[in-house]
């Protein structure tokens, strides 16, 4: 079983960047996708981007050209970089993943099975 640690969320002026990480610790297969989703208390979570075990990246349309999705194999962490963020952006931002799960379904639109706490965003306009 894996553990998902995430962290970076901040209070950011509209326009500004951060930086998320999530540390994931325990035993991961080699074909697994992990991924980023976000939600607003009241409202359905939101798929963000998602990255397969081979590096194959695939972002939500309203993710492209403005988030960045990373891993880093050898510390065991992924993170997505966000940049011209807008206040329609705020949300509790999530780290997932789901073991065996690789190909076309690895995309954001596609709800993950396991995930970590969260870490807050908050974009002021």
């Amino acid at each position: 079983q894996v553990q998902l640690v995430e962290s970076g969320g901040d209070v950011v002026q509209a326009g500004g960047s951060l930086r998320l990480s999530c540390a994931a610790s325990g035993n991961t297969p080699s074909l697994y996708c992990m991924g980023w989703f976000r939600k607003v208390a009241g409202k359905v979570g939101e798929g963000v981007a998602a990255i397969d075990s081979d590096g194959t990246i695939r972002y939500a349309d309203f993710a492209k050209g403005r988030f960045t999705i990373s891993k880093d194999d050898a510390a065991n962490t992924l993170h997505l970089q966000m940049n011209d963020l807008k206040h329609e952006d705020s949300a509790m931002y999530h780290c997932a993943i789901d073991f065996f799960r690789h190909g076309p379904s690895c995309h954001p639109s596609q709800p993950f099975g396991s995930w970590g706490q969260g870490t807050p965003v908050t974009v002021s306009s």
